[in-house]
């Protein structure tokens, strides 16, 4: 037995499977399918043709221990799917985001709250993309990538399995740290090999490319190639492979 609230909007040919909660103002599109056990929670905006995959919450309040850097000092806006979604498994998409159309979110990922994805943007099985994030469009972040709050990624980047960034030079100590977060920037282009971690505040520029299992530790210039621990140039990056030439 499905919930829909009297108070949504729900559009032409739309599915759903089992246990289904649809909270008050959602508005979904024609031609959606969502699986059984979804929960999408009030205000949220679902364009047409969106499919959402068994056990997903769209459209979740965050949670704030006493502890956390982030404060809710104003409402955030109910979460946004874009035209020709596809939403796995178990995801959970916060309030406060904007998917664009004919993205793609794999089981298990987590979008958290005030985040932009851009359109035609591939976000893998088990990754989580922290607060204040804005990823481009075209971009592929694979399998159990980690983006840490206040990273920006620009278009048509690609992120390996298992790459982690951070933000926090002081570890989680000393008072100095507040108003210091700063999350990693990787530019148009920008490619992460599998493993690799990248430090608070590095710059990933242009068509640059940080091998895998290497630490970055300084911002990486346009068009090299950098690997190690610390990460260090090693050659320029073929011209038959830069974004120009694709």
């Amino acid at each position: 037995m499905n919930y829909v609230s009297d108070k949504s909007k729900i559009g032409n040919n739309v599915t759903m499977g089992h246990f289904v909660v649809i909270d008050d103002e959602v508005v979904i599109g024609d031609n959606c399918v969502i699986g059984s056990n979804v929960v999408i929670h009030t205000g949220t905006n679902i364009e047409g043709n969106v499919r959402i995959d068994d056990n997903t919450v769209i459209g979740k309040q965050p949670m704030r221990s006493v502890n956390s850097i982030f404060k809710d000092e104003e409402k955030l806006l109910p979460a946004k799917i874009s035209e020709g979604c596809l939403i796995g498994a178990g995801v959970i998409i916060y309030c406060g985001c904007t998917i664009g159309e004919k993205t793609l979110i794999a089981d298990t990922a987590v979008i958290r709250e005030n985040v932009t994805l851009g359109s035609k943007t591939i976000i893998g099985r088990g990754t989580t993309i922290e607060n204040f994030c804005s990823v481009g469009s075209n971009c592929k972040i694979q399998t159990n990538v980690y983006l840490t709050a206040y990273s920006q990624v620009c278009d048509y980047v690609f992120i390996a399995p298992c790459v982690t960034t951070s933000n926090d030079n002081y570890a989680a100590r000393s008072k100095e740290r507040f108003g210091k977060f700063k999350g990693v920037t990787i530019k148009k282009g920008g490619r992460i090999g599998a493993g690799a971690v990248i430090l608070p505040g590095k710059i990933i520029h242009e068509d640059a490319l940080v091998a895998a299992g290497s630490v970055v530790t300084k911002d990486v210039e346009a068009g090299t190639i950098v690997v190690g621990n610390p990460a260090k140039v090693l050659r320029a990056v073929p011209e038959d492979q830069l974004l120009k030439n694709q």
